[in-house]
């Protein structure tokens, strides 16, 4: 894929037809639910770099003691898709309030026979009411969720000790919100084109 190779990654040949179904996927059912604003038909430069490239380039920060994975708010489902086809051993839980995004998330997950990877059609405040969630999780995924103190609080629940968060487009404003446990270890560049970077937040 020339955009995997332009941001220095590489797409293993196995992993396109999963990625071509996934923006197929997508962009139908974006005509009918407002899941992304960016272009899908055909997908933009910009579309592909930040649906598939930043998740790509992102799974290089996934250890071979990373087990189970939880997507905030996965709407159109990047990062979390991408991310656990590029780290198939991870669990990913997909967490998704609104249903008809539940419903889209469901179906990909059917159509690419995606093992491992679930759907919870809930609030990401409620997960934490389920002890199998409670100081959990090995890593945390967010992009474009409102990051307060509630979030914060939730995901410093989620997180075992030594866990991380997994930051896409963090704001400077937002990562003046960290409060211990959790504090900014790392900044990954992700794609040069759109000067986009990785936050890596970990859990003390």
């Amino acid at each position: 894929m020339r955009r995997a190779r332009k941001a220095g990654t590489d797409v293993p040949s196995g992993l396109l037809p999963k990625f071509e179904a996934y923006l197929a996927l997508l962009a139908r059912w974006n005509r009918r639910i407002n899941l992304t604003a960016l272009p899908l038909e055909p997908p933009s430069d910009e579309a592909l770099d930040r649906l598939i490239i930043e998740p790509l380039v992102a799974a290089r920060q996934v250890t071979a003691k990373d087990l189970l994975c939880i997507d905030i708010g996965s709407g159109g489902g990047s990062p979390g898709i991408p991310l656990q086809l590029a780290a198939p051993a991870l669990r990913m839980i997909l967490v998704e309030v609104k249903v008809r995004k539940s419903a889209f998330l469901r179906e990909v997950v059917r159509q690419l026979e995606l093992e491992g990877v679930e759907v919870e059609n809930r609030r990401f405040e409620e997960l934490l009411s389920h002890l199998d969630y409670l100081e959990a999780a090995d890593l945390v995924t967010i992009r474009a969720v409102r990051a307060d103190s509630r979030l914060w609080n939730t995901i410093q629940g989620f997180l075992r000790p030594g866990g991380r968060a997994l930051w896409f487009g963090a704001a400077a404003h937002e990562r003046q919100m960290l409060l211990p446990p959790l504090a900014e270890t790392t900044r990954v560049p992700l794609v040069s084109a759109l000067g986009s970077q990785l936050v890596i937040v970990e859990k003390a």
